[in-house]
């Protein structure tokens, strides 16, 4: 099993998640956040007082997933969130080595279920 974060534009959220449903994937953990990375951040002025601003909003998307449904979900993410501009995101993915569910005790697929 595979996991997937990915580092979105908080705008892309809502069409992302009609595709991958359309994929078929049941679970989403999604956290909003904010972050940089070569966007670097910007002066703003407030009230005659100027301040940067560091960090943009941004929507993390997580999900476990079985190998084989991988290349799919990284492609329709890779569809789906690209504006072919700095700041569109990051998708990491990382190796789970097991998945327990809570309330039963079961375990691998059938914990994702």
């Amino acid at each position: 099993m595979k996991k997937v974060e990915a580092i979105i534009r908080p705008e892309a959220f809502q069409t992302l998640r009609q595709q991958l449903d359309q994929l078929g994937v049941k679970g989403l953990t999604v956290s909003e956040v904010a972050g940089c990375g070569q966007q670097k951040g910007q002066e703003g002025i407030f009230r005659g007082n100027r301040f940067e601003v560091k960090l943009y909003p941004k929507v993390k998307v997580e999900m476990v997933v079985e190998n084989f449904e991988l290349a799919s979900i990284i492609d329709v993410i890779i569809e789906t969130c690209a504006t072919s501009e700095v700041g569109d995101g990051k998708i990491f993915v990382s190796t789970i080595d097991e998945v327990y569910r809570i309330r039963t005790g079961e375990t691998g697929k059938q914990a994702l279920i």
